[in-house]
Protein backbone atom coordinates (compact mmCIF):
# COMPACT_ATOMS: atom_id res chain seq x y z
CA UNK A 1 0.00 0.00 0.00
CA UNK A 2 1.23 3.49 -0.85
CA UNK A 3 1.85 6.19 1.73
CA UNK A 4 2.35 9.95 1.48
CA UNK A 5 5.96 10.72 0.54
CA UNK A 6 5.43 14.43 -0.21
CA UNK A 7 2.69 17.03 -0.31
CA UNK A 8 2.19 20.62 -1.40
CA UNK A 9 -0.49 23.24 -0.85
CA UNK A 10 -1.50 26.27 -2.85
CA UNK A 11 -3.68 29.20 -1.84
CA UNK A 12 -4.30 32.08 -4.22
CA UNK A 13 -2.84 35.47 -3.35
CA UNK A 14 -6.09 37.41 -2.93
CA UNK A 15 -8.43 37.62 0.07
CA UNK A 16 -11.91 39.08 0.24
CA UNK A 17 -12.99 40.52 3.58
CA UNK A 18 -16.46 39.35 4.51
CA UNK A 19 -17.31 42.74 5.92
CA UNK A 20 -16.85 44.13 2.38
CA UNK A 21 -19.69 41.86 1.25
CA UNK A 22 -21.91 43.09 4.08
CA UNK A 23 -21.11 46.75 3.45
CA UNK A 24 -21.91 46.42 -0.25
CA UNK A 25 -25.16 44.49 0.20
CA UNK A 26 -26.35 46.11 3.42
CA UNK A 27 -26.46 42.84 5.35
CA UNK A 28 -24.28 41.05 7.86
CA UNK A 29 -21.71 38.74 6.29
CA UNK A 30 -19.65 37.86 9.34
CA UNK A 31 -15.98 38.44 10.07
CA UNK A 32 -12.76 37.15 8.59
CA UNK A 33 -11.73 36.60 4.99
CA UNK A 34 -12.09 34.06 2.19
CA UNK A 35 -9.45 33.11 -0.38
CA UNK A 36 -10.15 34.17 -3.96
CA UNK A 37 -8.66 32.73 -7.12
CA UNK A 38 -7.49 35.47 -9.43
CA UNK A 39 -9.12 36.18 -12.80
CA UNK A 40 -6.31 34.15 -14.43
CA UNK A 41 -6.67 31.08 -12.21
CA UNK A 42 -8.93 28.04 -12.27
CA UNK A 43 -8.96 24.63 -10.61
CA UNK A 44 -6.44 23.27 -13.13
CA UNK A 45 -3.88 26.04 -12.73
CA UNK A 46 -4.12 25.89 -8.92
CA UNK A 47 -3.66 22.12 -8.99
CA UNK A 48 -0.49 22.62 -11.04
CA UNK A 49 0.92 24.95 -8.39
CA UNK A 50 0.14 22.54 -5.55
CA UNK A 51 1.61 19.64 -7.52
CA UNK A 52 4.81 21.59 -8.24
CA UNK A 53 5.24 22.17 -4.49
CA UNK A 54 4.74 18.45 -3.77
CA UNK A 55 7.24 17.39 -6.43
CA UNK A 56 9.86 19.87 -5.20
CA UNK A 57 9.62 18.21 -1.78
CA UNK A 58 10.47 14.78 -3.27
CA UNK A 59 12.46 15.43 -6.47
CA UNK A 60 13.58 11.79 -6.76
CA UNK A 61 10.00 10.42 -7.00
CA UNK A 62 8.43 10.57 -10.47
CA UNK A 63 4.65 10.08 -10.54
CA UNK A 64 3.53 7.13 -12.62
CA UNK A 65 -0.05 8.47 -12.77
CA UNK A 66 -2.03 11.64 -12.03
CA UNK A 67 -5.51 11.75 -10.46
CA UNK A 68 -7.20 15.16 -10.45
CA UNK A 69 -10.27 15.83 -8.30
CA UNK A 70 -12.45 18.94 -8.44
CA UNK A 71 -16.09 19.96 -8.31
CA UNK A 72 -15.36 22.94 -10.61
CA UNK A 73 -13.55 21.60 -13.70
CA UNK A 74 -12.29 24.02 -16.32
CA UNK A 75 -13.41 21.61 -19.06
CA UNK A 76 -16.04 18.93 -19.49
CA UNK A 77 -15.70 16.23 -22.16
CA UNK A 78 -11.94 16.84 -22.03
CA UNK A 79 -9.43 15.60 -19.47
CA UNK A 80 -8.19 18.41 -17.24
CA UNK A 81 -5.52 16.23 -15.63
CA UNK A 82 -3.68 16.10 -18.94
CA UNK A 83 -2.86 19.83 -18.63
CA UNK A 84 -1.45 19.17 -15.14
CA UNK A 85 0.52 16.25 -16.58
CA UNK A 86 1.94 18.49 -19.33
CA UNK A 87 2.78 21.38 -16.98
CA UNK A 88 4.76 19.00 -14.77
CA UNK A 89 6.58 17.51 -17.80
CA UNK A 90 5.67 13.96 -16.79
CA UNK A 91 6.44 10.93 -18.92
CA UNK A 92 3.96 10.20 -21.70
CA UNK A 93 3.49 6.69 -20.29
CA UNK A 94 2.01 8.09 -17.04
CA UNK A 95 -1.80 8.21 -17.37
CA UNK A 96 -3.82 11.22 -16.24
CA UNK A 97 -7.39 10.84 -15.01
CA UNK A 98 -10.10 13.25 -13.84
CA UNK A 99 -12.41 12.63 -10.88
CA UNK A 100 -14.93 15.41 -11.30
CA UNK A 101 -18.20 16.88 -10.23
CA UNK A 102 -18.39 16.48 -6.45
CA UNK A 103 -16.52 17.36 -3.28
CA UNK A 104 -16.29 13.65 -2.44
CA UNK A 105 -14.02 13.12 -5.45
CA UNK A 106 -11.17 14.51 -3.33
CA UNK A 107 -11.30 11.54 -0.96
CA UNK A 108 -11.71 9.22 -3.94
CA UNK A 109 -8.58 10.54 -5.69
CA UNK A 110 -6.44 10.11 -2.58
CA UNK A 111 -7.78 6.62 -1.88
CA UNK A 112 -7.19 5.62 -5.51
CA UNK A 113 -3.62 6.90 -5.30
CA UNK A 114 -3.00 4.94 -2.10
CA UNK A 115 -4.23 1.78 -3.81
CA UNK A 116 -2.40 2.42 -7.10
CA UNK A 117 0.66 0.28 -6.36
CA UNK A 118 3.00 2.80 -8.04
CA UNK A 119 4.06 6.41 -7.41
CA UNK A 120 0.96 8.51 -8.02
CA UNK A 121 0.08 12.17 -7.75
CA UNK A 122 -3.35 13.09 -6.34
CA UNK A 123 -4.19 16.76 -6.96
CA UNK A 124 -7.31 18.31 -5.41
CA UNK A 125 -8.59 21.82 -6.20
CA UNK A 126 -11.76 23.87 -6.12
CA UNK A 127 -13.14 27.34 -6.75
CA UNK A 128 -16.21 27.88 -4.57
CA UNK A 129 -18.84 30.25 -5.90
CA UNK A 130 -22.27 31.26 -4.65
CA UNK A 131 -24.86 33.86 -5.48
CA UNK A 132 -24.08 37.35 -4.15
CA UNK A 133 -25.02 37.55 -0.50
CA UNK A 134 -25.38 33.79 -0.12
CA UNK A 135 -23.70 31.39 2.27
CA UNK A 136 -21.49 29.73 -0.38
CA UNK A 137 -20.08 33.09 -1.43
CA UNK A 138 -19.41 34.08 2.18
CA UNK A 139 -18.15 30.77 3.57
CA UNK A 140 -16.49 29.27 0.49
CA UNK A 141 -12.85 29.58 -0.48
CA UNK A 142 -10.49 28.68 -3.31
CA UNK A 143 -7.38 26.51 -3.04
CA UNK A 144 -5.54 23.35 -3.97
CA UNK A 145 -3.43 20.60 -2.45
CA UNK A 146 -1.46 17.70 -3.89
CA UNK A 147 -0.14 14.46 -2.42
CA UNK A 148 2.63 12.37 -3.93
CA UNK A 149 2.15 8.81 -2.75
CA UNK A 150 4.53 5.90 -3.20
CA UNK A 151 5.86 2.83 -1.41
CA UNK A 152 4.96 3.22 2.26
CA UNK A 153 8.48 2.18 3.29
CA UNK A 154 9.67 5.65 2.21
CA UNK A 155 6.55 7.51 3.34
CA UNK A 156 6.29 10.31 5.85
CA UNK A 157 2.70 9.26 6.66
CA UNK A 158 1.16 5.86 6.04
CA UNK A 159 -2.52 4.88 6.21
CA UNK A 160 -3.41 2.52 9.04
CA UNK A 161 -7.20 2.38 8.57
CA UNK A 162 -9.89 3.54 6.15
CA UNK A 163 -13.65 3.43 6.46
CA UNK A 164 -16.59 4.77 4.50
CA UNK A 165 -20.35 5.19 4.84
CA UNK A 166 -22.57 6.02 1.86
CA UNK A 167 -26.25 6.88 1.45
CA UNK A 168 -28.21 8.45 -1.38
CA UNK A 169 -29.75 11.76 -0.33
CA UNK A 170 -30.20 15.16 -1.95
CA UNK A 171 -28.46 17.75 0.21
CA UNK A 172 -26.33 19.79 -2.23
CA UNK A 173 -26.41 19.70 -6.02
CA UNK A 174 -25.68 21.64 -9.20
CA UNK A 175 -26.96 20.87 -12.67
CA UNK A 176 -24.50 20.90 -15.60
CA UNK A 177 -24.16 24.47 -16.81
CA UNK A 178 -25.30 26.06 -13.55
CA UNK A 179 -22.94 28.60 -11.98
CA UNK A 180 -23.89 27.93 -8.36
CA UNK A 181 -25.06 25.04 -6.19
CA UNK A 182 -28.38 24.59 -4.45
CA UNK A 183 -28.95 23.23 -0.96
CA UNK A 184 -31.78 21.53 0.85
CA UNK A 185 -32.99 22.71 4.24
CA UNK A 186 -30.03 22.75 6.63
CA UNK A 187 -31.52 20.53 9.34
CA UNK A 188 -32.10 17.77 6.81
CA UNK A 189 -28.41 17.70 5.87
CA UNK A 190 -27.44 17.50 9.51
CA UNK A 191 -29.92 14.68 10.06
CA UNK A 192 -28.45 12.70 7.14
CA UNK A 193 -24.75 13.31 7.71
CA UNK A 194 -24.27 12.84 11.44
CA UNK A 195 -25.14 9.10 11.66
CA UNK A 196 -22.97 8.37 8.60
CA UNK A 197 -20.05 10.26 10.08
CA UNK A 198 -20.33 8.58 13.46
CA UNK A 199 -20.56 5.12 11.85
CA UNK A 200 -17.52 5.65 9.60
CA UNK A 201 -15.43 7.01 12.46
CA UNK A 202 -16.32 4.06 14.70
CA UNK A 203 -15.46 1.62 11.90
CA UNK A 204 -12.04 3.23 11.24
CA UNK A 205 -11.11 3.24 14.93
CA UNK A 206 -12.11 -0.41 15.22
CA UNK A 207 -9.98 -1.38 12.22
CA UNK A 208 -6.96 0.43 13.68
CA UNK A 209 -7.52 -0.94 17.18
CA UNK A 210 -7.64 2.58 18.59
CA UNK A 211 -9.77 4.75 20.82
CA UNK A 212 -10.57 8.33 19.86
CA UNK A 213 -8.30 9.94 22.51
CA UNK A 214 -5.31 8.07 21.03
CA UNK A 215 -5.57 10.11 17.82
CA UNK A 216 -3.25 13.11 17.94
CA UNK A 217 -5.15 15.28 15.45
CA UNK A 218 -8.74 15.08 14.22
CA UNK A 219 -9.65 16.73 10.91
CA UNK A 220 -13.43 16.92 10.44
CA UNK A 221 -14.73 18.91 7.50
CA UNK A 222 -17.29 19.09 4.71
CA UNK A 223 -19.46 21.59 2.84
CA UNK A 224 -22.20 21.23 5.48
CA UNK A 225 -20.69 23.20 8.37
CA UNK A 226 -23.29 22.29 11.01
CA UNK A 227 -22.99 18.56 10.32
CA UNK A 228 -19.19 18.78 10.48
CA UNK A 229 -19.36 20.50 13.86
CA UNK A 230 -21.79 17.89 15.18
CA UNK A 231 -19.58 15.00 14.08
CA UNK A 232 -16.47 16.75 15.43
CA UNK A 233 -18.12 17.08 18.84
CA UNK A 234 -19.16 13.43 18.88
CA UNK A 235 -15.90 11.65 17.95
CA UNK A 236 -14.54 11.76 21.50
CA UNK A 237 -11.31 13.58 20.61
CA UNK A 238 -8.85 14.51 23.32
CA UNK A 239 -8.78 18.15 24.39
CA UNK A 240 -7.03 20.29 21.78
CA UNK A 241 -6.95 17.52 19.18
CA UNK A 242 -9.55 19.04 16.81
CA UNK A 243 -7.88 20.89 13.94
CA UNK A 244 -8.77 24.46 12.97
CA UNK A 245 -11.05 24.40 9.93
CA UNK A 246 -9.61 27.65 8.43
CA UNK A 247 -13.12 29.18 8.28
CA UNK A 248 -11.90 32.59 9.50
CA UNK A 249 -8.95 32.89 7.13
CA UNK A 250 -9.84 31.24 3.78
CA UNK A 251 -13.28 29.61 4.08
CA UNK A 252 -14.11 26.08 2.96
CA UNK A 253 -12.29 25.07 -0.24
CA UNK A 254 -14.59 22.16 -1.04
CA UNK A 255 -12.82 19.28 -2.76
CA UNK A 256 -9.42 20.48 -1.54
CA UNK A 257 -10.35 21.29 2.04
CA UNK A 258 -9.76 18.01 3.88
CA UNK A 259 -6.45 17.72 2.03
CA UNK A 260 -5.41 21.26 2.97
CA UNK A 261 -6.15 20.55 6.61
CA UNK A 262 -4.17 17.30 6.35
CA UNK A 263 -1.23 19.19 4.84
CA UNK A 264 -1.32 21.66 7.73
CA UNK A 265 -1.42 18.77 10.23
CA UNK A 266 1.59 17.16 8.54
CA UNK A 267 3.43 20.50 8.74
CA UNK A 268 3.02 20.40 12.52
CA UNK A 269 3.32 16.66 13.18
CA UNK A 270 6.10 14.73 14.86
CA UNK A 271 7.01 11.09 14.17
CA UNK A 272 4.54 8.40 15.28
CA UNK A 273 1.53 10.68 15.54
CA UNK A 274 -1.95 9.60 14.45
CA UNK A 275 -4.00 11.91 12.21
CA UNK A 276 -7.64 11.13 11.41
CA UNK A 277 -9.22 12.76 8.35
CA UNK A 278 -13.03 12.77 8.35
CA UNK A 279 -14.57 14.09 5.13
CA UNK A 280 -18.36 14.56 5.05
CA UNK A 281 -19.57 14.81 1.45
CA UNK A 282 -22.40 12.64 0.08
CA UNK A 283 -21.55 10.25 2.89
CA UNK A 284 -18.42 10.03 5.02
CA UNK A 285 -14.87 8.88 4.31
CA UNK A 286 -12.35 8.42 7.11
CA UNK A 287 -8.62 7.78 6.81
CA UNK A 288 -6.26 7.43 9.76
CA UNK A 289 -2.59 8.13 9.04
CA UNK A 290 0.47 7.42 11.19
CA UNK A 291 3.48 9.71 10.68
CA UNK A 292 6.95 8.18 10.37
CA UNK A 293 10.47 9.25 11.23
CA UNK A 294 10.75 10.81 7.75
CA UNK A 295 8.22 13.53 8.56
CA UNK A 296 10.75 16.11 9.74
CA UNK A 297 12.86 15.92 6.57
CA UNK A 298 10.08 16.14 3.96
CA UNK A 299 8.14 19.27 4.82
CA UNK A 300 7.56 21.63 1.88
CA UNK A 301 8.21 25.34 2.09
CA UNK A 302 6.39 27.53 2.80
CA UNK A 303 4.09 25.71 5.25
CA UNK A 304 0.33 25.98 5.02
CA UNK A 305 0.25 28.37 7.98
CA UNK A 306 2.41 30.86 6.06
CA UNK A 307 0.13 30.58 3.02
CA UNK A 308 -2.90 31.24 5.23
CA UNK A 309 -1.34 34.40 6.64
CA UNK A 310 -0.31 35.96 3.32
CA UNK A 311 -2.44 37.62 0.69
CA UNK A 312 -3.59 40.90 -0.80
CA UNK A 313 -7.04 42.42 -0.44
CA UNK A 314 -9.48 43.03 -3.28
CA UNK A 315 -12.78 44.86 -3.55
CA UNK A 316 -16.14 43.15 -3.68
CA UNK A 317 -16.81 44.68 -7.12
CA UNK A 318 -13.61 43.09 -8.45
CA UNK A 319 -14.59 39.75 -6.94
CA UNK A 320 -18.00 39.87 -8.62
CA UNK A 321 -16.36 40.79 -11.94
CA UNK A 322 -13.95 37.86 -11.78
CA UNK A 323 -16.81 35.51 -10.91
CA UNK A 324 -18.91 36.70 -13.85
CA UNK A 325 -21.69 38.29 -11.79
CA UNK A 326 -20.79 41.87 -12.75
CA UNK A 327 -20.15 42.31 -16.50
CA UNK A 328 -18.10 45.44 -17.13
CA UNK A 329 -17.25 47.48 -20.22
CA UNK A 330 -14.11 46.01 -21.84
CA UNK A 331 -11.30 48.10 -23.37
CA UNK A 332 -11.83 49.35 -26.92
CA UNK A 333 -9.62 46.64 -28.27
CA UNK A 334 -10.23 43.45 -30.29
CA UNK A 335 -11.30 40.48 -28.22
CA UNK A 336 -8.72 37.70 -27.80
CA UNK A 337 -8.68 35.05 -30.52
CA UNK A 338 -9.28 31.39 -29.75
CA UNK A 339 -6.00 29.45 -29.39
CA UNK A 340 -5.55 26.96 -32.23
CA UNK A 341 -5.25 23.29 -31.28
CA UNK A 342 -2.51 22.28 -33.76
CA UNK A 343 0.19 24.82 -32.79
CA UNK A 344 -0.61 24.32 -29.10
CA UNK A 345 -0.03 20.58 -29.55
CA UNK A 346 3.27 21.13 -31.38
CA UNK A 347 4.52 23.52 -28.69
CA UNK A 348 3.40 21.47 -25.66
CA UNK A 349 6.83 21.35 -23.99
CA UNK A 350 7.10 25.15 -24.18
CA UNK A 351 3.49 26.18 -23.65
CA UNK A 352 2.73 23.83 -20.75
CA UNK A 353 6.07 22.64 -19.30
CA UNK A 354 7.90 25.94 -19.99
CA UNK A 355 10.89 24.15 -21.44
CA UNK A 356 13.48 26.38 -23.13
CA UNK A 357 16.79 25.37 -24.69
CA UNK A 358 20.50 25.77 -23.99
CA UNK A 359 23.14 25.93 -26.71
CA UNK A 360 25.63 23.09 -26.39
CA UNK A 361 28.26 25.10 -28.26
CA UNK A 362 28.38 28.29 -26.15
CA UNK A 363 26.00 27.70 -23.22
CA UNK A 364 23.49 30.44 -24.08
CA UNK A 365 19.95 29.81 -22.82
CA UNK A 366 16.88 30.56 -24.94
CA UNK A 367 13.27 31.19 -23.96
CA UNK A 368 11.35 30.19 -26.02
CA UNK A 369 13.49 27.36 -27.39
CA UNK A 370 15.35 28.03 -30.63
CA UNK A 371 17.09 26.02 -33.35
CA UNK A 372 19.70 28.73 -34.03
CA UNK A 373 21.68 30.19 -31.13
CA UNK A 374 21.27 33.96 -30.81
CA UNK A 375 24.83 34.25 -29.43
CA UNK A 376 27.11 31.95 -31.47
CA UNK A 377 24.65 31.09 -34.30
CA UNK A 378 25.18 27.34 -33.94
CA UNK A 379 22.40 25.38 -35.64
CA UNK A 380 20.55 22.47 -34.01
CA UNK A 381 23.00 22.27 -31.10
CA UNK A 382 20.31 22.76 -28.44
CA UNK A 383 19.42 20.73 -25.34
CA UNK A 384 15.99 21.19 -23.68
CA UNK A 385 16.01 22.92 -20.30
CA UNK A 386 12.95 23.42 -18.10
CA UNK A 387 12.66 26.94 -16.66
CA UNK A 388 9.46 26.70 -14.60
CA UNK A 389 11.35 26.49 -11.31
CA UNK A 390 14.15 28.94 -12.15
CA UNK A 391 13.83 32.32 -10.36
CA UNK A 392 14.34 35.54 -12.31
CA UNK A 393 14.86 39.30 -11.91
CA UNK A 394 12.86 42.11 -13.52
CA UNK A 395 15.11 43.90 -16.04
CA UNK A 396 12.44 46.38 -17.12
CA UNK A 397 8.65 46.67 -17.16
CA UNK A 398 5.72 48.72 -18.40
CA UNK A 399 2.18 49.31 -17.13
CA UNK A 400 -0.35 48.97 -19.97
CA UNK A 401 -3.73 50.54 -19.25
CA UNK A 402 -5.22 49.79 -22.68
CA UNK A 403 -4.64 46.05 -23.07
CA UNK A 404 -7.55 43.64 -22.58
CA UNK A 405 -7.70 42.26 -19.04
CA UNK A 406 -10.25 41.44 -16.34
CA UNK A 407 -7.84 43.06 -13.90
CA UNK A 408 -6.42 46.18 -15.54
CA UNK A 409 -3.83 47.52 -15.85
CA UNK A 410 -1.60 44.82 -17.35
CA UNK A 411 1.98 44.80 -16.08
CA UNK A 412 4.37 43.45 -18.73
CA UNK A 413 7.99 42.80 -17.84
CA UNK A 414 11.26 41.64 -19.31
CA UNK A 415 12.86 39.19 -16.89
CA UNK A 416 16.34 37.67 -16.68
CA UNK A 417 16.56 34.08 -15.43
CA UNK A 418 19.28 32.91 -13.10
CA UNK A 419 21.86 31.13 -15.24
CA UNK A 420 20.93 33.07 -18.37
CA UNK A 421 17.95 33.66 -20.59
CA UNK A 422 15.76 36.72 -21.08
CA UNK A 423 12.00 36.57 -21.53
CA UNK A 424 9.08 38.97 -21.85
CA UNK A 425 5.92 38.02 -19.95
CA UNK A 426 3.03 39.33 -17.92
CA UNK A 427 3.23 39.81 -14.15
CA UNK A 428 0.41 38.62 -11.91
CA UNK A 429 -0.52 39.00 -8.22
CA UNK A 430 1.20 42.39 -8.16
CA UNK A 431 0.43 45.97 -7.23
CA UNK A 432 1.39 47.96 -10.35
CA UNK A 433 2.51 50.89 -8.18
CA UNK A 434 4.93 48.68 -6.23
CA UNK A 435 6.76 46.94 -9.10
CA UNK A 436 10.45 47.86 -9.39
CA UNK A 437 13.37 46.96 -11.62
CA UNK A 438 15.45 44.39 -9.78
CA UNK A 439 12.47 42.70 -8.09
CA UNK A 440 12.79 38.93 -7.82
CA UNK A 441 10.05 36.83 -9.48
CA UNK A 442 9.10 33.20 -10.02
CA UNK A 443 7.05 31.55 -12.73
CA UNK A 444 3.45 30.45 -12.18
CA UNK A 445 1.04 28.50 -14.39
CA UNK A 446 -2.01 30.58 -15.32
CA UNK A 447 -4.94 30.86 -17.71
CA UNK A 448 -4.16 33.87 -19.90
CA UNK A 449 -7.73 34.13 -21.23
CA UNK A 450 -10.63 32.09 -22.54
CA UNK A 451 -11.88 32.67 -26.08
CA UNK A 452 -14.28 30.63 -28.17
CA UNK A 453 -14.66 28.13 -25.32
CA UNK A 454 -10.90 27.40 -25.26
CA UNK A 455 -8.68 28.14 -22.24
CA UNK A 456 -5.29 29.55 -23.14
CA UNK A 457 -2.88 28.27 -20.48
CA UNK A 458 0.67 29.62 -20.21
CA UNK A 459 3.11 30.99 -17.67
CA UNK A 460 3.34 34.35 -15.96
CA UNK A 461 5.76 35.75 -13.39
CA UNK A 462 4.81 36.74 -9.84
CA UNK A 463 6.79 38.34 -7.00
CA UNK A 464 9.04 35.92 -5.15
CA UNK A 465 7.67 36.18 -1.61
Amino acid sequence: MNGIVAYGAYLPYFRLERKAIGESLGASAGAGTRSVASYDEDSTSMAVEAARAAMRAAPDVRPGAVYFATATPAYLDKTNASAIHAALALDAQAPAFDMLGSVRSGAGALWAAIDAGRPTLAALADIRTGLPGGGDERDGGDGAVAFLVADSRSALAEPVARASATAEFLERWRLPGDAVSRQWEERFGEHAYVPLGEAAVADALKQAGLTAPAVTRWIVTGPHARASRRVASSVGAAKGALADDFAASIGNTGTAHAGLMLADALDRAKPDELIAVVSLADGCDVTIFRTTAAIAAQRPAPPVAARLASGGRLTYATFLTWRGFLPREPPRRPDPERPAAAPSFRAESWKFAFTGSRCQACGARHAPPQRVCVKCHAVDRMAPERLADVPATIATFTVDRLAYSLSPPVVAAVIDFEGGGRFQCELTDVDPAAVKIGDRVEMTFRRLFTAGGVHNYFWKARPLR
